[in-house]
């Protein structure tokens, strides 16, 4: 029986954008401050929830962000200052397994600059 990897210092996060534009402009701007090592621009995809007691139905582009634990508040934080939403959905998946040196490239890409 093998054993289980313990679980990595990676999240991937999920929010999704009104438009390609805006998720570009995001996915940019993570990863030039360190705060995602990678974030993938998903395929426009079509969501349906309730928003202030009315059914929505909007087209949206998904976004997945790498980071670590240790970057979540930061990239919280410039989520909801970059972010058109007025509620923006951010959610944290913990990586439990991952390969070794990818998950360790995450953890590098995203070591905060040095002082």
């Amino acid at each position: 029986m093998v054993e289980p990897s313990a679980p990595s210092d990676v999240l991937v996060v999920l929010t999704n954008l009104p438009d390609a534009d805006a998720a570009h402009a995001l996915a940019a701007h993570l990863v030039e401050a360190r705060l995602a090592a990678c974030v993938n621009v998903l395929a426009p995809c079509r969501s349906v929830y309730r928003w202030q007691g009315a059914i929505e139905d909007a087209a949206e582009v998904p976004v997945a962000i790498k980071t670590t634990y240790g970057r979540y508040a930061a990239l919280e934080a410039a989520i909801r200052e970059r972010h058109p939403y007025e509620l923006p959905e951010v959610v944290a998946v913990p990586v439990v397994r991952g390969l070794p040196a990818y998950v360790a490239w995450v953890a590098e890409e995203c070591a905060p600059p040095a002082p």
